[in-house]
């Protein structure tokens, strides 16, 4: 019978490693079908779909290799998002049994996963393709509900994964 206080630390390595399964595949696919979601960057960033006679339009970026740029950068951001995680994962399956203060630094993993998570859909999408790029005008290329679940769901994953654990019936063992 599984010990009851391994079951939130065993929670908590399984859904970083979800999150890191999410990202990954998310940047293997974009790598794999580039076109499909280039054409995405390249009309977010080209502004050419937002509402007619808006005083932003200066914002529009239409040169070819800065569209590339950005999808690019977004598929890093995506990779680290998932390493990060797998990481995160893998370090804390590895302290399942060990010390609270050691299981709790394997966070420090996850932590950094999330933050590189929201910068891509938070600040990348919804704040910079959302906001500064209009993309919420556009009916076809506005990626705003996709990105702001995938913000709440990583972040409300590291709230779970950030909170406190005790030790494991007394055992200091690493495994």
């Amino acid at each position: 019978m599984p010990q009851p206080a391994l079951m939130p630390r065993r929670a908590k390595a399984l859904l970083s490693l979800i999150l890191a399964a999410f990202a990954l595949l998310v940047a293997v696919d974009n790598l794999v079908d580039y076109g499909t979601n280039f054409a995405f960057v390249q009309h977010v960033l080209s502004m050419d779909t937002v509402f007619p006679g808006g005083r932003l339009g200066w914002r529009a970026v239409r040169e070819p290799a800065l569209w590339h740029a950005g999808y690019l950068l977004i598929i890093a951001g995506e990779m680290a998002t998932g390493l990060l995680f797998l990481a995160g994962g893998v370090q804390l399956l590895h302290r399942l049994r060990a010390p609270a203060a050691a299981f709790a630094a394997a966070k420090a993993w996850c932590i950094a996963g999330a933050c590189a998570g929201l910068g891509v859909w938070l600040l990348g999408f919804l704040v910079i393709g959302g906001e500064w790029f209009q993309m919420w005008q556009s009916t076809q290329w506005n990626g705003q509900e996709a990105a702001f679940r995938f913000s709440v769901l990583i972040l409300g994953i590291l709230v779970f994964i950030n909170q406190p654990d005790g030790e494991i019936g007394g055992s200091a063992n690493a495994r």
